[in-house]
C-alpha cells in the first residue's frame, strides 16, 4: 500500500425520503455502516435540520464517515475515508446505500497521503 487512506466521496440518489429525514434512524445506520466493514467506533454527532434534512459524522479509530441529506430530493451526500488497509470503504458505503433504500449510488475513490519515497518538507506560505 503507497496511500495512508482510501476515501469514498459517494452520490446516493432514490433514498427513502422518510429516513433521509430520521436523525435517529440515520445516525444508526451510519454506525452500522461503519461496524459492517470492521471498524471500530469512537464519537458519533448528528444533527437534524429544520425543516428537513440531516449531517453527522461518525468518528472511527480508522478515520470518519459524513452524511449531509436531501429528503426532498431523495439524496445524500457521504463520504467514508478509512485508514490502514484492515478496512474497506466500500463494504461501509455499499451497505449504507442499501439500509437508505437507494436507487441508484455513483462513487468515486481517492488515494489519500499517497508517498512514492520519504522525503523531508519544509514548510511555505503559500
Amino acid at each position: 500500500m503507497n496511500e495512508l487512506g482510501r476515501h469514498i466521496l459517494a452520490e446516493i440518489y432514490g433514498c427513502d425520503a422518510e429516513i433521509l429525514n430520521d436523525k435517529e434512524l440515520i445516525e444508526r445506520n451510519m454506525v452500522e455502516s461503519a461496524l459492517k466493514a470492521g471498524a471500530e467506533v469512537r464519537e458519533v454527532a448528528f444533527h437534524k435540520f429544520s425543516p428537513q434534512g440531516v449531517s453527522g459524522v461518525v468518528i472511527i479509530s480508522e478515520s470518519h464517515l459524513t452524511i449531509h441529506t436531501w429528503p426532498e430530493l431523495g439524496y445524500a451526500a457521504v463520504d467514508v475515508f478509512t485508514c490502514g488497509d484492515r478496512i474497506n470503504p466500500w463494504d461501509a458505503c455499499n451497505y449504507l446505500t442499501e439500509l437508505l433504500k437507494a436507487k441508484n449510488m455513483t462513487a468515486t475513490e481517492v488515494k489519500r497521503g499517497i508517498f512514492e519515497h520519504p522525503v523531508s518538507v519544509k514548510a511555505s506560505n503559500i
